[in-house]
């Protein structure tokens, strides 16, 4: 297989030989630090090199200047100090085989004036980016002037760190703000027609070129239609790809669709779960076949099959498994192994990119060592000294990755769940159609435990007998939680998100949804009252809807409630369900004054996260040996759990997930990623 797979064969970029076809386009995971790619960021790129993929693009994109402060954790190429780190990222990268490139920008309009050193935004003309809202400054000759250099020097500094070569960027940033004639409203040399829009571009590609030489790989990546009727068309975009080809001193071009001004529109540019895969393919094939040139891609190609048929069609040259490789970095060296079945498959939750607009760093809802692999290994070791026995109860998702790591340890592991099929929560919410493919983070781990031979045992309610009777060495409980509804007057007229998702409840015609959480269950539960015909308000005491959401999922929401009809009220809390014959009266105040209102609804939803499910643990905490006690620099540390005391206990005793306090997907999935190494 691996020798006949299109995925797998080489391909020739001039000079540099890339062993297969697959790469992870650039993005800001924003594990610098003072904008440079230190150990964690190397670590990061490191696994997937590890883990046989071709080409690793990094930043998302490295800023060339001081007046391009970062939007969200971008690297400082504009930094002398970036050199030593970028040697010891490509000398690691290099080691397994892989290529190392680093995509460059100047943001343009794209970030704020109000962080870094406080310099004017600048911009082909003053118009403002909606989604980052600074109000830019039209650039000056002086301005074009020293960007062009800026440009220059980082290139310098990246070729002097060894990398392979650089993606200049051009999508949504300054570079293409000068093509778009929604972004460029000048009326000198840099305006108007297409060359004169074009002229900045050449200026950086001609600097950066006289610099680095021809034996250093230059690309771009950039927009060939920004699919909107103010932007650049494709007719355009494919004369701006045909002229940078013409140039001769362009490698490759990474092409892309759309426009990202603002948080609707870049959905459709990166797409998320219960969107198309691959929307932009064929458009990227297309003009392939015009120019002839390498062409890269990357948007939504989440699964081999998708990536294959990429490559085997001659859509592309290079295929971007950008989040698949968040999910699971050794993607390529399981395909070549012949274990396409084992890859831990991208879900399209989209938590890694939501995390970074909301300025936090990238994780993975379903891979916890993902930019942790100082401490958190991928690839999970067995025990060296002899196995124990492992009970773990609770089939969600802290119970599942407890048991796969544990049992990937060596450890005799049985898994105890009450429902007919593992799942917990995520169950509930891969009920929302768009959100299905949440289920394969079950379902993976299920196979896992398959292979693993954990003795999975469902229907099974498990009591304190159930448990001791395993005559266990350490004990799990990954129970979760209950809907916690009870924090209204009137609670027992409410229901929760969980009785709507389960089908225990149908669908009221009239429903208020009250959002005390601001995550995914209120929302889900509103997404699925509105999609079966409901009315719907959602209510919430937060600023905005969705406070807890990041851009891409919350625009997801967003069109679903524009397009049905839900209300959406901001600053107000429900504090009274009352019955008044066959309907209820909701009566809703707000920490902003003493007034109240009240809705007369059919059906109450009330999502206040959950209660720990913790029966089992306090009965059995005292038969233990820690009492239930963790060590948290252990835990950390991934060093053995040692707390004894209570010296005469039987077994060790630890809390997971939800049966702690209410979290989510990631948190729950960490916990067993650590605690089940540390056994």
């Amino acid at each position: 297989m691996a020798g006949s797979d299109p995925l797998l064969q080489p391909f020739q970029l001039r000079h540099l030989t890339l062993k297969n076809r697959i790469l992870s386009t650039a993005h800001e995971p924003a594990y610098g630090e003072d904008g440079l790619p230190k150990e964690r960021y190397r670590r990061y790129h490191e696994e997937k090199a590890k883990g046989g993929l071709a080409l690793t693009m990094t930043a998302g994109s490295a800023v060339v200047g001081r007046d391009s402060p970062e939007a969200f954790g971008n690297l400082h190429a504009y930094k002398d100090e970036i050199v030593p780190w970028l040697l010891e990222l490509s000398d690691a990268c290099h080691a397994h085989g892989c290529a190392v490139m680093m995509q460059i920008t100047h943001l343009g309009r794209r970030t704020n004036w109000n962080k870094a050193d406080w310099l004017p935004v600048v911009a082909p003309s003053a118009v403002r980016e909606p989604a980052h809202r600074a109000f830019p400054k039209a650039m000056e000759d002086w301005d074009i002037d020293r960007i062009v250099q800026d440009y220059a020097d980082a290139a310098e500094r990246i070729q002097a760190g060894g990398l392979d070569g650089i993606e200049i960027e051009a999508y949504g940033h300054l570079l293409d703000q000068f093509w778009s004639p929604a972004t460029n409203r000048r009326d000198d040399d840099h305006g108007g027609d297409l060359d004169n829009r074009l002229r900045f571009t050449f200026r950086v590609l001609d600097a950066i070129r006289a610099r680095v030489g021809q034996d250093f790989i230059v690309g771009f990546r950039m927009v060939a239609d920004e699919d909107w009727d103010l932007g650049l068309c494709r007719a355009e975009g494919e004369a701006i790809a045909e002229r940078l080809i013409a140039t001769g001193q362009v490698d490759f071009l990474n092409l892309i669709r759309g426009h990202i001004d603002r948080d609707a529109a870049l959905l459709d540019v990166i797409p998320i779960q219960g969107m198309a895969a691959a929307p932009h393919l064929d458009f990227c094939g297309e003009l392939k076949a015009a120019t002839r040139f390498p062409v890269f891609h990357a948007a939504r190609i989440n699964d081999v099959a998708t990536a294959r048929h990429a490559i085997a069609t001659g859509k592309l040259d290079m295929v971007g498994m950008t989040r698949a490789h968040l999910a699971d970095p050794y993607l390529v060296a399981k395909l070549a192994k012949g274990e396409e079945h084992r890859i831990r498959p991208c879900v399209g939750a989209t938590y890694c990119l939501d995390r970074i607009y909301e300025g936090k760093d990238a994780v993975c809802i379903h891979n916890a060592a993902t930019g942790r692999e100082a401490t958190m290994p991928h690839v999970i070791r067995r025990v060296a000294g002899p196995a124990k026995r492992v009970v773990v109860v609770g089939g969600g998702p802290a119970g599942l990755e407890t048991a796969r790591v544990a049992a990937e340890r060596g450890h005799d592991v049985v898994l105890f769940e009450a429902a007919s099929t593992p799942g917990g929560q995520l169950r509930l919410a891969a009920r929302v159609p768009r959100r299905r493919e949440l289920i394969d983070i079950v379902d993976w781990r299920v196979a896992e435990l398959v292979r693993l031979d954990v003795d999975l045992r469902c229907n099974v309610l498990a009591e304190a007998l159930d448990v001791l009777e395993e005559n266990p060495d350490v004990v799990c409980i990954a129970t979760g939680g209950l809907p916690n509804t009870a924090i209204v007057r009137g609670a027992e007229h409410v229901v929760s998100s969980w009785d709507l998702l389960a089908g225990d409840v149908a669908p009221g015609e009239r429903v208020l949804v009250y959002d005390d959480n601001a995550q995914h269950p209120g929302l889900a539960a509103a997404e699925y009252l509105a999609m079966a015909g409901s009315q719907v308000e959602i209510v919430t005491p937060e600023r905005c809807f969705a406070a807890d959401i990041g851009g891409l999922n919350h625009a997801a929401y967003a069109r679903v409630f524009e397009a049905k009809g839900v209300r959406l009220t901001i600053n107000k809390r429900l504090t009274a369900v009352t019955a008044a014959g066959n309907a209820l009266i909701a009566t809703l105040g707000s920490d902003y004054g003493p007034g109240t209102e009240t809705r007369e609804v059919d059906q109450v939803v009330v999502e206040h996260g959950t209660l720990a499910l913790d029966e089992l643990y306090f009965e059995l905490k005292p038969q233990s040996r820690n009492l239930g006690a963790v060590d948290y620099k252990a835990l950390i540390g991934l060093w053995p759990q040692m707390l004894a005391p209570n010296p005469a206990g039987r077994f060790q005793l630890f809390r997971l997930g939800d049966a702690v306090a209410s979290r989510n997907v990631h948190a729950a999935i960490y916990d067993g990623l650590r605690f089940g190494l540390g056994i």
